[in-house]
C-alpha cells in the first residue's frame, strides 16, 4: 500500500544516516551485511574496556573467528592493542571483546574484522584514573526507545554532541507486536517476544537504525535495563500476566540482552540473573553508580485483579503499600548501595531506572501513587535517602528515565513539609522515542507536587550534562518531530546544581 508518510520517514532515516556527524565508516560496503548491527564500546574503565559487535547472516558458520584492532588514531597508525575473539552461534555470534592495559583518560578508535570483510570503525574512551584531577564530564542519560512510536532523531543530534559517556537508563527494546491498527511508518517485526530467537531479531531491528548505530560508535556506554526487556511491569520471577512459563521466557531475553551490549564476558547470564549494577569512579570528580530494579524486587502492590504489575491506586485503598519490608532493589543491592556512597569526591550520580520523588496522581485529601516506581516502595526510597545521608554522600544526584516524561524534581525524608531539607537533585529524561502521558494530566498534577520543579510529557528526547566539581549544568533536548529522522532539536529548559547547593534551579 502507498504509504506517504512511511515514504518520507525512510527518506529521512537515509539522510540521516549519511550526515557528517556520523562516525566514519571504513566503507560502507566492505562491512557488507557481517556486520549490519554496527559496533559499540561500553563499561569504560582506566585501563580497559569491552568492545562488542554481531555478525550476521544467514550462511555463518556455527564458530567464526574475529579480529579486533584498538588504536591511538583514527588511521590505525599507532596500534594499542589486537586480539581475536570467537563469534559463537550460541551466542548469536556476539563479539564481546576486553583490551586490557590501556592508557587512563584516553581516546581510542576500534574496529573489527571477519570472514574477509571490516567494520565500520568506533571511537572510544577510557575512564580517568581514579585519583586523577578531573576538569569536566560530559554525559547524556537516555531511555525508552519503542521502535513503531518514533525515530530516532535524538541519538543522531547526541552524536553530535561531544560526549565522553552515555548513560542508557533502560527499556533499549519494547516486547510487544505493534498494533494490527497502526499506520506508523515504521513496525516491529514479528509478534510479541516470548523465545530467545524473537529477542534477537527485536535487538537486530531496533539496532537496524543508522543514528542508533551513529551513538553507539562515537562514545562508551553504562547500561542499565527496564522491563521492556523482558516484559512490562515483571517483578523478579513474577511476569505481569502471571505466566507459568515466564521463567524460561526470562532467562532467554536475559540472554538475549547481554548478547547485544557491550558488556564482559564475564557477565554471561547462566539463567535467569545478570548482574548489571555497577560503579565507576570519574578520577576525583564524580562517582557514578548504576542500580537494577526488576530482578529483586518485591512483586506490586494492589495490582489489578487476576494480574500483577503496576496500578494506580489511592493510599487509602492500599495500605500494604506501606508495609515497612517492601523492597524495589532487593536486600542485598540496598545494602551494596549503602556501602557505595562516595564521601570524598564532589558529585554522586545515581543512574536508575524510574521516577524516584513522589508524585501524587490523586489530591491532597486522597493521595493515589503509581505502584511499579519508587512511589509503589515508599519504605525502600526513604531507606535509600538515609543510607545516602548516613554515608555522607556528597552532592547526590539521582538520574532516572522510564515515564517518558522530563521531570527535575527536589528528593526529600518529607515531602509533607516544604521546610524539609533538600537531600538530592533528581533528573528522569524523557523518552528517545516511546509516547507519554497527555501533557494536561501531568500538569494537574503537579499543583499536588511542590517538590517537582518541572514535568513534561509532552516531548521525546534526552538530558545532556556537563559536570565540573563546582556545578552541574543541565539541558533538556526535545526533537521537534518525532517521526521525522532528521528533526531538528529545540532546549526545553536548563537547569544547573551548584555543588554543595541541593537543589536544581532553573539556569
Amino acid at each position: 500500500m502507498h504509504d506517504p508518510s512511511r515514504r518520507r520517514y525512510l527518506a529521512a532515516a537515509l539522510a540521516a544516516g549519511s550526515a557528517p556527524l556520523v562516525i566514519r565508516h571504513a566503507g560502507a560496503a566492505e562491512a557488507g551485511q557481517r556486520f549490519a548491527l554496527g559496533i559499540a564500546s561500553g563499561c569504560p574503565r582506566p585501563e580497559r574496556l569491552v568492545l562488542w559487535t554481531r555478525l550476521m547472516g544467514e550462511d555463518l558458520p556455527a564458530s567464526v573467528p574475529v579480529q579486533w584492532e584498538l588504536a591511538e588514531d583514527e588511521a590505525f597508525a599507532r596500534i594499542a592493542a589486537r586480539g581475536s575473539e570467537t563469534a559463537l552461534a550460541e551466542d548469536a555470534h556476539s563479539v564481546h571483546a576486553e583490551p586490557q592495559g590501556l592508557k587512563p583518560d584516553r581516546w581510542y578508535w576500534y574496529r573489527f574484522s571477519a570472514l574477509g570483510t571490516r567494520s565500520p570503525v568506533g571511537r572510544t574512551r577510557t575512564a580517568p584514573a581514579a585519583d586523577a584531577a578531573v576538569a569536566s564530564l560530559r554525559f547524556a542519560i537516555a531511555s525508552c526507545q519503542r521502535w513503531d512510536h518514533g525515530a530516532y532523531a535524538a541519538w543522531r543530534d547526541m552524536a553530535g554532541q561531544e560526549l565522553d559517556l552515555v548513560l542508557f537508563l533502560g527499556d533499549y527494546i519494547y516486547e510487544y507486536a505493534s498494533p494490527l491498527t497502526s499506520n506508523a511508518p515504521r513496525r516491529h517485526a514479528g509478534g510479541p517476544c516470548r523465545t530467545l530467537a524473537d529477542y534477537r531479531a527485536r535487538y537486530a531491528q531496533y539496532k537496524s537504525d543508522p543514528a542508533l548505530q551513529a551513538m553507539h560508535a562515537r562514545a562508551p556506554w553504562m547500561l542499565t535495563w527496564d522491563d521492556h526487556e523482558i516484559e512490562n511491569d515483571y517483578a523478579a520471577g513474577q511476569s505481569q500476566t502471571l505466566d507459568p512459563g515466564f521463567t524460561r521466557r526470562r532467562a532467554d531475553a536475559t540472554k538475549a540482552y547481554w548478547e547485544h551490549q557491550p558488556f564482559p564476558k564475564a557477565l554471561r547470564p547462566q539463567d535467569t540473573e545478570l548482574r548489571i549494577v555497577d560503579q565507576l569512579d570519574w578520577g576525583r570528580l564524580a562517582r557514578l553508580i548504576t542500580l537494577d530494579d526488576r530482578q529483586w524486587r518485591d512483586p506490586q502492590a494492589c495490582p489489578k485483579p487476576g494480574r500483577g504489575g503496576s496500578n494506580t491506586v489511592a493510599l487509602a485503598d492500599c495500605p500494604s503499600l506501606l508495609a515497612p519490608g517492601r523492597t524495589l532493589l532487593g536486600a542485598a543491592q540496598e545494602q551494596w548501595l549503602a556501602r557505595s556512597w562516595d564521601a570524598e569526591r564532589p558529585w554522586n550520580l545515581l543512574g536508575q531506572q524510574t521516577l524516584m520523588t513522589r508524585m501524587n496522581w490523586g489530591t491532597a485529601a486522597k493521595p493515589s501513587y503509581w505502584t511499579d516506581g519508587w512511589d509503589g516502595y515508599p519504605a525502600a526510597r526513604q531507606r535509600l535517602l538515609q543510607g545516602m545521608l548516613a554515608a555522607g554522600a556528597r552532592n547526590p544526584v539521582v538520574l532516572g528515565g522510564d515515564v517518558h516524561a522530563n521531570y527535575v524534581a527536589d528528593l526529600k525524608l518529607d515531602f509533607d513539609n516544604p521546610k524539609a531539607p533538600v537531600l538530592a537533585s533528581e533528573f528522569c529524561g524523557t523518552s528517545i522515542s516511546s509516547q507519554g502521558l497527555l501533557n494536561e494530566r501531568v500538569q494537574r498534577a503537579l499543583a499536588q507536587n511542590p517538590h517537582i520543579r518541572l514535568g513534561r510529557s509532552d516531548e521525546r528526547g534526552y538530558m545532556l550534562f556537563q559536570l565540573t566539581p563546582g556545578r552541574l549544568e543541565a539541558e533538556l533536548r526535545s526533537v521537534l518531530q518525532p517521526w521525522d529522522a532528521a528533526s531538528e532539536m529545540r532546549v526545553q529548559a536548563r537547569f544547573a546544581v551548584e555543588a554543595g547547593r541541593p537543589g536544581a534551579q532553573e539556569a
